[in-house]
């Protein structure tokens, strides 16, 4: 079987290059921009959008113009590459799968990216790479590179520059060692809980960083905007949200790792993060309720990368051959997996679950992770849905937004 993996370093500059990289990325930002403006022009004025031949087109006139011959200075296959990335967003958003594209800010995932291997070079020995209109660059060679290199992407993070290498090579259909499954819950006062009884704490790294953050935060709003001031004091807040992204990815691939190793097949809630964590504020004729207790929610569910702990699951279990299932979340912590009674009351605290059926006692989240294991093994067996048949107890409309926090 292919595979494809990204190994990423990061890069060694000079002066020189980082301005010129700079230049690069907002000759791609302005690109990508001005694009979207025409297009949006196109649409409001009833003819068709182009598509990305006749995108490519356009940008040779915008590097042949007076008014923009400065994008010449910049490579043309990055260029090119933005408008493939524009094109890609429109059909997403027509597949429903993203939202309309939006307008690229400075500063904001300032990246570009060299899509054909002839581009560029690679000598590992040296720890050197090659790329047009900047020469060789030295990187920290922290691990081999395997595989042929397909595309190369430079990417700004935290006043660093990084570069992210994907290959391709050949492996061998991988069979996973283990011949277990397991069950996961995952909630905020325990990050996950496993149907084997075992649990792992959160890390919650940004409550860890949350005070020192709002000081710089503080301290850069009273800085005069863009003076050499605010621009060190931005500095320093982007200096701590990259820790606190570093800290929690390093955490979650840690967790992900242990678990994939350990279990062939893992059962999953099949949780809509971007729905749980919506705000709850509303508008001026429909304000909402709670919306202090609700933000708090949101940030504590935000800061436990819910979505990235499924996805590293989901590529590890790919590679050594396991499977992840995502069952509905529905209901899994009111559930007794004794008699199968359903209901709110079974959960009246946030660690404590007793059925008021046949009273059986256990842990709430050890609770929801035997049921979601359980879901998992139905759907093994009988291709079901994994939606439980049996009749839900239904609750009032004042549970719904602290049910929500619980199950």
């Amino acid at each position: 079987m292919k595979r494809l993996q990204a190994f990423k370093y990061e890069l060694q500059t000079n002066g020189e290059q980082q301005r010129s990289m700079r230049r690069f990325a907002g000759s791609c930002r302005f690109v990508f921009n001005k694009a979207l403006a025409m297009q949006k022009t196109l649409y409001e004025g009833g003819e068709k959008k182009l598509g990305y031949a006749g995108l490519c087109k356009t940008l040779t006139k915008w590097r042949n113009s007076a008014d923009t011959a400065w994008l010449a200075d910049s490579p043309v296959h990055p260029l090119q590459q933005t408008l493939k990335d524009l094109e890609r967003a429109y059909t997403n958003f027509f597949a429903k799968r993203a939202d309309f594209p939006r307008f690229k800010k400075k500063g904001q995932h300032d990246s570009f990216r060299y899509p054909d291997a002839r581009q560029f070079k690679i000598d590992q020995a040296n720890s050197r790479i090659f790329l047009p209109k900047l020469g060789w660059i030295k990187y920290r060679n922290s691990r081999d590179i395997l595989g042929v290199a397909r595309n190369i992407t430079v990417s700004a993070n935290g006043g660093k520059w990084f570069v992210s290498i994907q290959t391709e090579r050949e492996v061998e259909q991988p069979g996973h060692p283990a011949t277990s499954i397991v069950g996961i819950d995952v909630g905020i006062t325990r990050f996950a809980t496993l149907s084997d009884g075992s649990h792992i704490e959160p890390l919650n790294t940004f409550r860890k960083h949350q005070q020192r953050l709002a000081r710089y935060q503080r301290a850069m709003s009273r800085k005069t905007k863009f003076s050499s001031n605010w621009k060190k004091a931005k500095a320093r807040v982007q200096k701590i949200h990259s820790r606190i992204g570093n800290v929690r990815r390093d955490f979650l691939h840690k967790t992900t790792t242990t678990i994939s190793k350990n279990h062939a097949i893992v059962c999953i809630e099949d949780l809509q993060v971007r729905n749980m964590s919506k705000s709850a504020a509303g508008s001026s004729e429909t304000p909402g309720r709670n919306v202090k207790a609700k933000s708090g929610l949101n940030k504590s569910i935000l800061d436990q990368g819910w979505f990235e702990f499924r996805r590293l699951l989901e590529y590890k279990q790919a590679w050594r051959g396991g499977e992840v299932l995502a069952v509905p979340a529905r209901n899994t912590s009111r559930t007794c997996p004794c008699c199968g009674h359903v209901s709110a009351e079974n959960r009246q605290t946030q660690a404590r679950f007793a059925c008021v059926d046949c009273g059986y006692e256990n842990n709430a989240d050890l609770v929801g992770a035997i049921n979601v294991l359980e879901r998992g093994h139905r759907l093994l067996a009988c291709g079901e849905s994994a939606q439980s048949g049996r009749s839900v107890k239904q609750e009032p409309a004042e549970a719904t937004t602290q049910g929500f926090a619980l199950v």
